[in-house]
């Protein structure tokens, strides 16, 4: 028994890291919290590993995502997109919620970007390599947070958002006050003036009957005439879900995280 336990002691004081680098780095859609009661998720791609700095999507969700279970907001966009490819992502996403009847402003942008920055640091995220996207009543928060921290990430890909709140959305409870950058006489101009360093990809479906295409077509005109790195792509056959094909484009995540803050 004396020859077994002095082997023990022996690769204990040799290799001493050998029982913590076994443990195997978890993966997949992780339960994160803040506080006592802000749940977000965060998706750790397959062979992360700590020894390498990481790219960091900001997913911003829609209206119907909206609640506190920390969770629903992986289901629809870019959450469902990872669990189709999940070869397609190798990128640490950040999945926080808006709470119900509130909408990517103020305390809920706090929680977004607070979200953000606690992965950032947790998972060895690249501070040079941050990214931001959202749908519908996400898209519009992709714009906001964009223009109220133009600093901050890499590249942009707004789907289906909007500019100025369009009429026929009230039914979604969103705060009026918050829910439009349209608060000066040229918001869209105004806005490309802000981010035309900002590399962006805008997307809309042709038919949305909720948000009104002409919302993406006229940002990304203004951002064309402040020559920013911009493009927009518009389905002609596609509603409001058009995030399914913004997000199965197959150069949209090369595109994404080709980009880095100068």
């Amino acid at each position: 028994m004396r020859p077994y336990l002095l082997l023990c002691l022996l690769l204990v004081l040799f290799f001493p890291n050998t029982a913590v680098s076994a443990q195997p780095t978890e993966t997949g859609f992780l339960n994160r919290t803040i506080g006592a009661n802000y749940r977000y998720q965060v998706y750790v791609p397959p062979g992360y590993t700590s020894e390498k700095l990481w790219p960091v999507i900001l997913f911003l969700h829609g209206a119907g995502e909206r609640g506190s279970d920390g969770l629903f907001q992986t289901e629809v966009g870019l959450g469902s997109a990872i669990r189709q490819h999940v070869d397609r992502v190798p990128a640490i996403v950040v999945f926080p919620q808006s709470y119900p009847d509130t909408i990517w402003a103020s305390s809920t942008e706090d929680q977004a970007l607070n979200a953000l920055d606690r992965t950032v640091s947790e998972f060895h995220g690249d501070p040079q390599r941050l990214y931001l996207t959202g749908i519908s009543m996400g898209g519009f928060g992709a714009w906001n947070l964009a223009v109220r921290h133009p600093e901050k990430f890499a590249a942009i890909a707004p789907i289906c958002g909007w500019i100025v709140f369009p009429t026929g959305l009230e039914k979604y409870s969103f705060p009026r006050a918050a829910a439009s950058l349209g608060q000066t006489k040229s918001p869209y101009e105004d806005a490309a003036k802000i981010l035309r360093k900002l590399p962006i990809w805008i997307f809309h479906g042709a038919l949305d009957p909720l948000v009104p295409v002409t919302e993406s077509r006229r940002m990304a005109a203004a951002l064309k005439l402040v020559k920013a790195d911009v493009r927009y792509s518009e389905y002609p056959q596609v509603a409001h879900n058009v995030w399914n094909n913004a997000y199965a484009e197959p150069d949209f995540f090369d595109w994404l995280l080709s980009h880095r803050k100068p």
